[in-house]
């Protein structure tokens, strides 16, 4: 009788620690959905600046035509892409890359870059990327603690029931190590 108490002791023991390692483990996922919906917050923060920044430049450098078609084609493919966490970084990288060649185009304006609505502008954007910088970093700190717990044994065994894998980390380039400094 003793003996069977003890091993139902032991299988309510292990029935509650899986059941509190399977809990934590969708708590850690919620922490990782929510931290990546914070970096599409900052995303979408950023492609309401694009199309006034663009703007902006436009009236200054009219023949730049190729440059502002690659910004706005990539905006809009950022802003379409609702895929996965990876892929939409790539998308935002192109993003990047776009906006990158945009700056450049107004450093060759001295009226442009003297314009207070694009130094505004230009001011939101340096402010928007650390931002997404920031929110990136929270949705990879939350991702390393994720797999850590998929990986360690005997979290692993639990992850591996519960269907529970390994996410992705993501990694989005910032405009503003390309922005010149905006004086305010």
């Amino acid at each position: 009788m003793t003996a069977l108490a003890v091993v139902g002791g032991l299988l309510v023991a292990v029935g509650l620690a899986v059941v509190a390692a399977y809990n934590r483990f969708v708590s850690q996922r919620q922490f990782v959905e929510n931290s990546w919906s914070t970096v599409e917050t900052e995303l979408q923060r950023r492609y309401e600046l694009v199309p006034n920044l663009v703007a902006t430049v436009k009236g200054y450098a009219t023949h730049e035509r190729e440059t502002f078609e690659a910004v706005v084609m990539a905006r809009s493919a950022a802003v379409a892409d609702h895929g996965s966490p990876d892929h939409q970084a790539e998308t935002e990288n192109v993003l990047v890359g776009a906006l990158s060649r945009l700056m450049a185009v107004s450093e060759a304006y001295p009226e442009l870059k003297a314009d207070a609505q694009f130094t505004d502008l230009q001011h939101q954007l340096v402010i928007t990327e650390d931002r997404i910088q920031a929110a990136r970093r929270l949705f990879n700190r939350n991702v390393r603690d994720y797999n850590t717990r998929v990986e360690q044994v005997p979290s692993n065994l639990v992850a591996k029931l519960g269907g529970f894998e390994r996410a992705d980390y993501v990694e989005i380039e910032a405009v503003a190590a390309e922005l010149p400094a905006v004086s305010l």
